[in-house]
């Protein structure tokens, strides 16, 4: 086992805000530093209990469940298109920065354990997110993302800490 780790692999978790950039040239440079790859990952969160249930009952489980697949193929399709958009507006100076994109993730489900998951399941060799994301409700919440993947990934975890 070498002392000094390398981060071959490094999974970026992004909620796609402004406060993702900052995070994101944090595992673009260790990325470039170790001649390695990124993976990047978005969580939807899941629909809310109640709406699930509304739907269904107004629509037909069958239906829901039809439904429910177009819209994640269809979200999933538009996330991989803002965050190609986000990653060429605002952080990528050169083409090089693009080819240490490996793969885009969009998965729906609850965020500290899809990425925990998929960290595990690509064998990441580093996590890297923001600390925060939007508003005050958003701190809150992508804090809380944030202090379980610390506690629970079996990786280093990079947590770029915003300051306003």
């Amino acid at each position: 086992m070498a002392l000094i780790p390398e981060y071959k692999k490094v999974l970026y978790a992004t909620d796609l805000s402004e406060n993702s950039a900052k995070a994101f040239s944090h595992a673009v440079s260790i990325a470039k530093h170790y001649d390695g790859e990124i993976q990047i990952i978005h969580v939807i969160p899941p629909l809310d209990y109640s709406m699930v249930n509304y739907i269904s009952t107004m629509m037909g489980g069958e239906k829901l469940a039809e439904l429910g697949l177009e819209l994640k193929d269809d979200t999933a399709e538009e996330i991989k298109r803002r965050v190609h958009e986000f990653l060429r507006g605002k952080l990528l100076d050169s083409p090089e920065e693009e080819r240490r994109i490996a793969s885009i993730i969009v998965e729906t489900g609850h965020a500290p354990a899809i990425i925990i998951d998929t960290a595990e399941k690509i064998g990441a060799d580093l996590i890297v997110l923001a600390s925060h994301g939007k508003g005050p409700l958003g701190q809150v919440f992508l804090g809380s993302v944030s202090e379980k993947i610390l506690r629970k990934a079996k990786c280093p975890v990079l947590l770029s800490r915003l300051i306003d």
